[in-house]
C-alpha cells in the first residue's frame, strides 16, 4: 500500500508536532513527530531505533500529560518514517447507559 492510498483524507501538518509512541504495557517510549494524520491513521517520523516497533501495537500519545492518545497498529516502516492505523474500540452490545 502506498503512502497516498488511504481511505480517509489526510492533513499534512506544516509545523512539527511532537508526539510519543508508548508500548501497550508501558515498558517503552519513543519520541516522534507527527507528519500527517487522517481519521484512520497517521504518518510519523521516529527518533532513534525502530527496532522496538516490532511490537506491532502501541499507543500514540498526543499530549504531554498522556490524556490524549490513540491505540495504533503498525502498517509500514520506510526509513525513519512509520505508518500507523488507528485501532477502533470494539462496540459494546446492549443499550448504552445514559446519566440521569
Amino acid at each position: 500500500m502506498a503512502w497516498g492510498a488511504r481511505k480517509a483524507d489526510r492533513v499534512r501538518l506544516e509545523n512539527k508536532y511532537p508526539v510519543n509512541l508508548m508500548g501497550v504495557d508501558g515498558t517503552w517510549r519513543r519520541s516522534c513527530v507527527l507528519v500527517d494524520v487522517s481519521v484512520t491513521g497517521a504518518r510519523l517520523e521516529v527518533d532513534g531505533s525502530l527496532e522496538i516497533l516490532k511490537a506491532q501495537e502501541f499507543f500514540l500519545i498526543l499530549s504531554s500529560t498522556g490524556l490524549a492518545f490513540r491505540r495504533c497498529e503498525l502498517v509500514r516502516i520506510y526509513g525513519s518514517e512509520v505508518g500507523v492505523r488507528f485501532v477502533a474500540d470494539k462496540k459494546s452490545k446492549g443499550r448504552p447507559v445514559t446519566p440521569q
